[in-house]
């Protein structure tokens, strides 16, 4: 394991309380966000502790470029910052949790054994950042353009609708051979056999 922090004490308090422990090991601090993308790729760790706020490049800078070389890292950021930007910045660059500084001692432990194990530890306030993030995305279905004639298009509409070909006939003034004819593009255009198959084609590019 090792820290990447620019507060001295901080770093040092982070090491200890992680050197106490059986199961942990941190013989690695760096105090700036260069160093530790000069030094890690060649001495990779488990897990790296994060701070945001750095002298020049940031932790988020640092997450973002160790994760591409050090792949086997995992990565959790430890910072005072709790806004939106900050929080999916640094998910978006690699991190797998966000803890606030402080968080009592068991929870810091509990973090990063959690994290070790393949899970997500996050701050209570910092995981419901997120979900209300999440539940305020408009997630839309890509709207696929069919390949077919406005008249093509027409026919399928009605067949979406449970009319039969005589009917759509009557519909739109042209015979039963000239509907059938159209469905058979149709279903050739749509690569489908059936017209179950071009009804739900119908849908998708309508996003139902």
């Amino acid at each position: 394991m090792a820290v990447l922090e620019d507060l001295k004490d901080v770093a040092e308090y982070l090491k200890e309380i992680f050197n106490e422990e059986e199961d942990m090991e941190c013989q690695q601090v760096y105090f700036n966000a260069e160093d530790a993308m000069n030094f890690l790729p060649q001495h990779p760790v488990d897990i790296l502790i994060v701070d945001i706020g750095l002298p020049r490049a940031s932790g988020i800078d640092a997450i973002h470029f160790l994760h591409k070389h050090c792949p086997a890292t995992q990565f959790c950021m430890f910072t005072v910052y709790e806004d939106d930007d900050k929080i999916f910045n640094s998910l978006q660059a690699g991190a797998k949790g966000y803890i606030l500084k402080g968080a009592e001692v068991e929870k810091i432990l509990t973090a990063v054994r959690e994290l070790h194990a393949g899970g997500s530890p996050m701050s209570p306030s910092i995981a419901r950042r997120v979900l209300d993030q999440f539940q305020k995305m408009q997630v839309s279905r890509a709207h696929v353009v069919l390949p077919l004639s406005p008249r093509e298009q027409e026919i399928l509409q009605h067949l979406a609708k449970g009319l039969l070909y005589k009917e759509i006939g009557e519909l739109l003034n042209i015979t039963y051979g000239t509907v059938t004819q159209h469905i058979h593009k149709i279903y050739d255009k749509l690569q489908v056999s059936n017209r179950t198959e071009a009804i739900n084609k119908l849908n998708d590019s309508q996003g139902a």
